[in-house]
């Protein structure tokens, strides 16, 4: 019983809890930007990005994942401008035509060869696949399973980054028009923050799927800044929820059922997304300052 769960328990939570903690920390500064779908835009337009990644190297391979991914991004910036300029659509619009299509375009390109060449499916790019991830020898790092190694890796370069720049997120995240006033060079800024997003869009869509991707990008962060003002605490709170979601939503989903003497589990990244759902519904209720029923 102990070596099932190291083998397929341990790894599956480790996988659900980085990708929550990593999709929190960027997402509270894009839903103080009022940018919290811009991790769903992403996880529609990187799709198409990842089939042919996969296509191009034969099997699921990081590397050919991420090159897919950002130049998916990048054809989509074009097709955005090229859509408002020719076409003289209103912005939003034409970002709704080009992430949606995108979305159906890599849906599409899954269920035909590309989805049979990699056993991948559209099933697996919505719902993920925490249930599979497997760590064959517990305790030996070599055998860990790339989704972890990935993530982790990732959770430590957002870290260093939000600590390094700060100051630069803080200020071009509250006033962009201020920062820029004072020297600060947002675009940069910007950027490099839509690059992390992108990178951990992808990173995280392989093992867990879109829904997830989407709901930790906004939940988590949404929850925390009900029940803070402060930037640092709204961090902390909201990689906690992240872990929080990441750990119970799988429990909820994969063991309970077991426990309760079903036959079947249901799917985790599912349950993760609705539980951290749940964390945000009682903070919209119950938030100290902010909650519907304390006013």
């Amino acid at each position: 019983m102990l070596d099932e769960f190291l083998q397929i328990d341990l790894p599956a939570i480790l996988v659900a809890v980085l990708a929550s903690i990593t999709c929190a920390l960027l997402g509270s500064f894009l839903v103080l930007r009022k940018q919290a779908l811009m991790g769903d835009a992403l996880s529609h337009v990187v799709l198409p990005g990842i089939a042919v990644g996969f296509l191009l190297s034969g099997h699921i391979n990081p590397l050919y994942m991420m090159g897919g991914a950002l130049a998916a991004c990048l054809v989509s910036v074009l097709l955005i401008n090229m859509i408002k300029t020719w076409g003289k659509i209103e912005p939003g619009a034409a970002m709704g035509i080009v992430f949606t299509t995108m979305f159906a375009l890599g849906i599409v390109l899954l269920e035909t060869k590309i989805g049979s060449k990699v056993h991948l499916d559209a099933q697996h790019a919505l719902y993920g696949a925490l249930e599979l991830t497997y760590w064959p020898e517990p305790g030996n790092l070599a055998t860990l399973p790339h989704q972890i190694i990935t993530l982790g890796a990732l959770l430590i370069l957002i870290t260093i980054f939000i600590f390094l720049f700060f100051k630069e997120l803080k200020i071009t995240s509250f006033d962009p028009i201020l920062a820029t006033t004072m020297g600060f060079k947002t675009s940069h800024m910007n950027a490099a923050l839509m690059t992390l997003v992108a990178l951990t869009a992808v990173a995280s869509f392989e093992a867990a799927g879109s829904i997830i991707v989407i709901a930790m990008f906004i939940c988590p962060a949404a929850t925390a800044r009900m029940l803070c003002d402060d930037l640092k605490s709204q961090l902390y709170v909201a990689a906690m929820f992240g872990a929080l979601s990441g750990l119970l939503g799988y429990i909820l989903a994969a063991l309970v059922p077991l426990w309760l003497g079903f036959e079947h589990s249901l799917s985790a990244s599912g349950m993760i997304a609705v539980t951290a759902g749940f964390f945000q519904m009682i903070a919209m209720l119950f938030a100290p300052k902010y909650g519907a029923l304390r006013n």
